[in-house]
């Protein structure tokens, strides 16, 4: 199949499907689940996947599932899209606003799913024709947010067989019909970093007396950053950023106990391996100066998402000819985290960047309860997809004589 004729078939599929995708996708944006919670979602997927003569596995836990598309003779590509939603109150005013209190698809996740559901139609359809040229994992995970879900979905075998992988995100910074794509790190390793400090307590008129609790959390709260800045390479951004301090309920007594938690994010793997116990020797060593105990509960929670340089090349394949010339736009690193990282601990792939801006429009920020997309979104993502999993499938089987593997060219 050309390029030409995959843009004829894709325009066909969606010419049938994309009304009906934007009401899916509405109807999961005013029925939002929060991590491992996703039930009606994932009842929903399956629902939609059986239709289709496919055989869903829902994971265990009973949100998220795995279904194959396609053959085992082959090369097998995984894709991935998040299904669940943040604890933000929506604040559209909208049809599809959440029926939710507190919950809604702040991130983009309802349109993933969406995405990955049209895409999953179209190459069921292709399969059936055998046109497929090997087999599609898709990989739909509850619980990005948390995280947690990725691990849940590798534990059962998610990803057992899977020669590349591949995801996308909203980015409401990019106009609609383009693709955001960067070999390398595209975003950044997030771990949750909690201090708590303690001592003897006393009256702020003997502060001698006593360990100044308060100005000793504060140094910590300054000295921790600063000298990571000073003792790791800059190049790897490592940050850690506080969001939350408290010590103390009363103005002229100095407390005994207080607790400080923060972000440490970072660019660079092999600096995220060794931060805990960077900043395990940092803390110690300030609260040694002042008198006062300190304990460190470090969570781990993401790495960085490292793009395969030749998994972004068959992303930018596929948008040229899904999407047409110009459609691919470099992207910057970005500090936020994404599970997606973990699989490319195991698999190579890439994730990728969708613009969701309306053209001239205004930009609606993720994690935001006005956060929106234009919803032609849905089907550039189709097209981007599809064509992304035929061209991995198709780069990545045996080259013979008879092998069309120029096929998509």
């Amino acid at each position: 199949m050309r390029g030409r004729e995959l843009r004829g078939e894709l325009d066909a599929f969606l010419g049938e499907h994309e009304h009906d995708l934007v009401e899916f996708r509405r109807d999961l944006h005013r029925h939002p689940e929060l991590a491992f919670a996703e039930y009606r979602t994932t009842q929903r997927i399956a629902d939609r996947l059986t239709a289709a003569g496919l055989i869903p596995s829902v994971l265990p836990r009973g949100t998220g599932l795995i279904c194959d598309v396609g053959s085992g003779d082959g090369p097998t590509v995984a894709l991935r899209a998040d299904i669940d939603a943040l604890g933000l109150q929506d604040e559209k005013d909208v049809s599809y606003r959440s029926t939710v209190p507190g919950s809604c698809h702040a991130c983009g996740h309802d349109v993933h799913t969406t995405i990955l559901l049209g895409t999953s139609l179209f190459l069921a359809q292709q399969a059936a024709a055998g046109l497929l040229p090997g087999r599609v994992r898709l990989i739909f995970q509850p619980a990005e947010e948390l995280p947690g879900g990725a691990l849940e979905v590798m534990a059962h075998g998610g990803i057992t067989g899977v020669d590349r992988i591949f995801g996308l995100h909203c980015d409401p910074r990019l106009d609609v019909g383009h693709v955001g794509l960067k070999p390398g790190p595209i975003t950044s390793a997030c771990d949750k970093l909690v201090v708590r400090v303690s001592g003897p307590g006393g009256h702020t008129a003997r502060p001698h007396l006593t360990a100044d609790l308060v100005f000793a959390l504060a140094k910590v709260l300054t000295e921790l950053p600063a000298a990571l800045s000073r003792r790791v390479d800059p190049r790897s951004s490592l940050s850690l950023v506080w969001g939350k301090v408290e010590a103390g309920s009363a103005a002229n007594a100095i407390p005994d106990d207080g607790v400080a938690e923060g972000t440490v994010r970072c660019l660079d793997e092999n600096a995220w391996h060794a931060a805990p116990d960077l900043i395990k020797a940092l803390l110690d060593s300030v609260a040694g100066a002042y008198g006062i105990e300190a304990q460190m509960e470090y969570v781990r929670g993401v790495p960085p998402v490292v793009n395969d340089e030749m998994s972004v090349e068959m992303l930018a394949e596929a948008a040229q000819r899904a999407l047409g010339p110009g459609s691919v736009a470099p992207t910057q690193q970005s500090l936020g985290g994404e599970d997606f990282a973990w699989y490319l601990e195991s698999v190579p792939g890439a994730f990728a960047r969708l613009g969701t801006r309306t053209v001239g429009g205004e930009t609606y920020d993720i994690h935001q309860g006005t956060f929106d997309v234009d919803e032609s979104a849905i089907g550039m993502g189709v097209r981007l997809m599809a064509a992304t999993a035929l061209t991995a499938l198709w780069e990545s089987r045996p080259v013979t004589v008879t092998d069309p593997i120029t096929s998509l060219a």
